[in-house]
């Protein structure tokens, strides 16, 4: 059995201890004790979350764990002395660290992040670096795992670091049961962008957002002007004003931004050839993809696939925010 230590500083945030429920699902899909779980503090006791709610935690004295996760706070503070010495000598001995969100100030406080590959939530990537030069802080990572060191971006992502971590244990069919049972796709990798074409876009009304919406889910059509304003009831002129003036874009390129974020996850996370790719994103031919993707991400699609399979990170697509 595998112990998983998470660590919560007082007023860690509450998402933080969602990865929990990952490893509790491993057990039951697996049938077995394959992990046990300990919530850690410096000194034991009943530590404050977030919103002010109490969770009982062990303290650091005589635990022996594989893992150690370090939970983060809303906003990255210092920590207490006492409980970054804690961090830094359970690190020695645990098989691997890790950090969620914000968790990762806290490693650099330990002195984990020198020298490692390292992200956190995007909001807080770029005081994380100034605060530890020596970490190579990659802001649009979901996870990365350099070595022992595991950090993920912020909320949710301790959810695919958690998933991560039991493919890396017990395999990749174990892993896609669990995220079947907590219903959510399996697994983000480590090195999907941190945000959503559909997010950056904003659309306030539902006839801008329901035209989206379709444009997502119907990639292989043309998905013209005339197309999408039918969709939203409205003319072409009327919906190509509208669409502009609540997402700062042009349909068409709306529409390019959405079809290179499928084609991305696709290529990623995939096995179909670029070609298979290109069609289910909806691009006429692989050739105006890869040009597609040049301006956008720098690389070509064969290249960010290699990039992938090597763990390497990209950037966000150019010209969303």
């Amino acid at each position: 059995m595998l112990t998983i230590g998470f660590v919560l500083p007082a007023g860690f945030q509450t998402m933080g201890l969602a990865a929990v429920s990952a490893f509790e699902l491993a057990n039951v899909k697996a049938k077995d004790a394959l992990y046990a779980v300990r919530l850690l503090s410096e000194q034991g006791g009943a530590i404050p979350n977030s919103v002010g709610i109490c969770i009982e935690t062990r303290s650091f004295a005589r635990q022996s764990l594989d893992t150690l996760i370090v939970c983060g706070l809303l906003e990255p503070t210092p920590s207490n002395p006492g409980l970054i010495r804690q961090i830094r000598k359970a690190s020695e001995s645990a098989r691997r660290t890790a950090s969620v969100c914000t968790g990762a100030f806290l490693l650099g406080e330990a002195g984990l992040l020198d020298g490692r590959r390292v992200t956190t939530h995007w909001a807080f990537a770029r005081r994380l670096q100034t605060e530890f030069p020596k970490a190579r802080v990659e802001e649009d990572r979901i996870f990365i795992a350099d070595g022992p060191i595991w950090t993920s971006a912020g909320m949710s992502a301790g959810i695919d670091l958690a998933l991560g971590l039991i493919e890396k244990d017990f395999g990749t069919e174990l892993a896609r049961n669990v995220a079947r049972s907590l219903v959510v796709y399996h697994r983000r990798g480590g090195g999907q962008s941190q945000h959503s074409t559909l997010l950056e876009l904003d659309a306030k009304t539902d006839r801008i957002q329901g035209a989206l919406a379709y444009a997502r889910s119907h990639l292989r059509a043309p998905l013209t002007v005339e197309e999408l304003a039918g969709v939203a009831h409205l003319s072409p002129r009327q919906f190509s004003r509208a669409f502009r003036a609540e997402t700062g874009q042009s349909p068409a390129k709306a529409v390019e931004h959405i079809r290179l974020e499928a084609a991305r996850l696709m290529i990623e996370q995939s096995r179909k050839t670029i070609e298979a790719v290109a069609v289910d994103a909806g691009f006429s031919d692989p050739e105006r993809m890869r040009r597609a993707f040049l301006r956008a991400f720098g690389q070509p699609p064969q290249a960010m696939r290699r990039n992938a399979r090597r763990g390497v990170g990209i950037g966000r697509v150019v010209g969303m925010g």
